[in-house]
């Protein structure tokens, strides 16, 4: 099965530049299906990097936009409760016909990053068990069965409305590029989505990756990666506009950054070739986050994703 292209929508990038319009960015995911991009992503986060809310968001794509997925990249799910979750999600999953995909991860260690689970009431330190249970919950309620829980969180008998288009619910694919996560991803998720190092990391942690799924009893699990890429005519312009993009992202230093987070900046050689490197290494579905000229880039990709993967 030929890789699957996605694009992920600038909610981040327009408050950045004090643009609060979510007409835009639906807008933005029109064009990304009319060019022939297979998915939209919406980022998430409260304080930590302002954006728009991914699920309010999505729900308007898949109402504006028929055909492609679409997808958190990636949600924090422990910043909401579970139940909310699962009624929001399975909505979403309904609106838009069984065409969401939820990515999920657990949030760097960082001061704001802290500070955005305080301000939500969230215990940073407990995330990892506020997420797993959270999910298996939310799973529990898209069955369309009669729930009770006795947990983190407590639910006397109750059905939950609507269930999912799709049955069982969105596939969930988990953000991880460490052995315990990735093993965690094929252990109770459908997918993996990290975002890096490189194209050598990749390889060799998908390789962790399938033989957990194996060790499992699983099999048919998504391997996705997100990529950040800028394309301009000279490659010392395009490689400073990325340094400048995730040091303003951030507020941190980019080489800090590209440490983890696989990045290109170049000429359109340059980046077709670190794309087609990840389809090399066995990634199923990329999700693109560009810099600089969007449209440009998304006409460019489309009309030369053929070199990429073949």
């Amino acid at each position: 099965m030929s890789p699957k292209f996605g694009y992920l929508l600038p909610t981040r990038e327009g408050i950045m530049k004090n643009d609060h319009s979510a007409r835009s960015l639906i807008e933005a995911a029109k064009r990304a299906e009319g060019f022939g991009f297979d998915s939209v992503w919406a980022g998430d986060s409260l304080t930590a990097r302002p954006r728009h809310d991914p699920l309010t968001l999505l729900a308007g794509v898949a109402a504006a936009v028929p055909r492609i997925e679409m997808g958190t990249a990636v949600l924090l799910p422990m910043l909401r409760n579970p139940v909310i979750l699962a009624q929001q999600l399975a909505t979403i999953d309904q609106i838009s016909e069984g065409r969401l995909v939820v990515g999920a991860g657990i949030a760097a260690d960082a001061p704001s990053v802290r500070a955005e689970f305080q301000a939500a009431g969230v215990p940073f330190e407990k995330r990892v068990g506020r997420m797993m249970e959270g999910f298996e919950l939310c799973r529990a309620l898209w069955s369309g069965q009669e729930v009770s829980w006795e947990g983190l969180w407590k639910v006397e008998p109750s059905r939950l409305a609507p269930v999912p288009h799709r049955p069982g619910g969105p596939p969930i694919w988990m953000a991880s590029s460490v052995p315990v996560g990735i093993e965690r991803a094929a252990k109770h998720y459908d997918g993996w989505f990290p975002i890096g190092p490189n194209p050598e990391g990749f390889s060799s942690n998908r390789q962790i990756f399938l033989e957990a799924t194996k060790a499992a009893g699983r099999s048919n699990l998504t391997s996705a990666i997100y990529l950040t890429i800028a394309i301009e005519d000279d490659p010392s312009t395009a490689d400073t506009r990325i340094n400048r993009y995730l040091e303003d992202y951030y507020s941190v230093p980019a080489n800090i950054m590209r440490q983890f987070q696989s990045c290109c900046g170049g000429a359109l050689d340059d980046v077709l070739t670190f794309l087609r490197s990840y389809v090399e290494a066995g990634a199923d579905h990329l999700v693109l986050r560009l810099v600089g000229d969007h449209e440009k880039m998304l006409s460019l990709l489309s009309q030369h994703r053929s070199e990429i993967i073949t």
